[in-house]
């Protein structure tokens, strides 16, 4: 793909004026197109690509913790999806990246992209996926992620040199965009200090934009960028997880108290939300942080009152945990401007822990009700059978997108992974709907 464009002459709009802290290379373009409008930045058009993209829509229809439509909440708040974490993350990642010296379009850009390749049914459908895709190179949301902005979403063709055919570029970001999207910068199987980790970003047949992007990085750091969307990630589902069991009726606060309900929430974090050499004292000091803040919501009863005490207490979590990094991370660099490689986010340890308590708290309460394993058990038996169906019948049930490119598949690895990539596109409702079609 690379080197290949349908244009033959320059636009006189096409620049590569890269903004305050980043170099031409940041700026560049798989493929080079002009600019339909002069007076934009290189990285507003980023952020309004990834904005307008049907996959950003359909993330309005992917679970986030309670699946969208279910109706087991005490009082009536409106669960999160995908698509409001991923808009409330690129407000958490714009503001401290701003504040650190990045270009804000850049860093809201890479938070709303992160979970673009987030398949049906949360990480449970991932899980999955990998399953089925084991034989052509596993399946990971963040690989997916780079495979959809580089190929999958149409809006940009170019003319391949080799075979005269019309080729998908994706949305045709930035490099600095892809890079800054890009949470594990490492193939399958090369996590640099877990070779059996499931976490990796690219596979083997995105391998070449993949080192486009990746060209000058040194090995497998992230650029600052992606790390302010890392944090920026966690800072959001671990605050808004809880603020929705709490919604749900399904978190009790006077539980954080009691030493059984708190060893198991500690037990739950060791391993999965922190290293499982760590202490549960220490994740119990920073329980006890939060739960003596005067804002800290200790009840809920679902009234207005209470509506607006957690939404303050959410508001002033999400404050301690970006102010603790941008303070450590600007007495580690100084006051200039950071970005791509030039710094390393600071997230002092304290904070990581209250984050980590978090994240337990609602994988305790919310994740772990018996109806969401039976919900999780039912929808990976969708996802199976799905996937089952499709190999069997396909190109019947695939839309005309992935139609075409089953047909114009080389082999049977292509035309799997095809299959994945038609799975991974559809929201909650229409994977049900299409497994009933196929299995019915």
């Amino acid at each position: 793909m690379e080197g290949t464009s349908t244009e033959t002459t320059q636009h006189p709009y096409e620049h590569h004026i890269a903004p305050p802290g980043y170099d031409v290379t940041s700026v560049e373009r798989w493929a080079t197109e002009p600019d339909k409008r002069p007076g934009r930045t290189a990285f507003q058009r980023d952020r309004a690509r990834v904005l307008h993209s049907s996959a950003l829509r359909r993330l309005a229809g992917k679970t986030q913790v309670v699946t969208p439509g279910t109706r087991s909440q005490v009082w009536d708040a409106s669960p999160r999806t995908r698509l409001t974490h991923s808009l409330e993350c690129a407000q958490v990642g714009r503001e401290l990246g701003a504040a650190l010296g990045c270009d804000p379009d850049l860093v809201e850009a890479a938070c709303l992209s992160h979970d673009l390749g987030h398949p049906p049914f949360g990480h449970n459908g991932e899980q999955a996926l990998n399953e089925f895709a084991e034989d052509c190179g596993g399946f990971e949301g963040n690989a997916q992620s780079l495979r959809l902005l580089t190929r999958i979403e149409p809006k940009r063709f170019v003319t391949s040199e080799a075979s005269g055919d019309l080729v998908s570029v994706g949305l045709n970001l930035t490099r600095a965009a892809l890079d800054a999207a890009t949470k594990y910068p490492w193939p399958r199987g090369a996590h640099p200090a877990d070779p059996k980790s499931p976490k990796f970003g690219v596979y083997d047949d995105d391998r070449p934009v993949f080192d486009w992007v990746r060209q000058g990085a040194p090995g497998t750091r992230t650029t600052f960028e992606a790390q302010v969307m890392d944090w920026a990630d966690d800072v959001a589902y671990s605050v808004h997880d809880v603020e929705d069991g709490l919604h749900a009726g399904h978190i009790d606060p006077n539980c954080l108290h009691a030493d059984p309900e708190r060893q198991e929430i500690f037990a739950v974090a060791v391993g999965r939300y922190v290293p499982v050499d760590t202490d549960p004292a220490e994740l119990g000091e920073a329980l006890d942080r939060l739960l003596d803040q005067e804002w800290w919501p200790h009840g809920y009863d679902g009234s207005a009152v209470a509506q607006a005490r957690l939404k303050d207490a959410t508001s002033q979590l999400i404050g301690r945990f970006c102010l603790a990094a941008e303070g450590a991370t600007r007495a580690a660099y100084g006051t200039g401007r950071l970005t791509r490689y030039a710094a390393e986010l600071v997230v002092p340890h304290a904070a990581r822990l209250e984050c980590a308590v978090l994240k337990a708290v609602a994988d305790r309460y919310v994740m772990q009700r018996a109806e969401q394993e039976r919900l999780r058990a039912d929808q990976r038996i969708v996802v199976a059978e799905l996937a089952e169906a499709l190999t069997a019948r396909a190109p019947d049930g695939l839309d005309p997108q992935f139609r075409a490119l089953f047909d114009q598949a080389p082999d049977d690895r292509a035309r799997k992974r095809v299959i994945v990539d038609q799975i991974a596109s559809l929201t909650d409702a229409s994977a049900r709907s299409l497994h009933a079609r196929l299995t019915g």
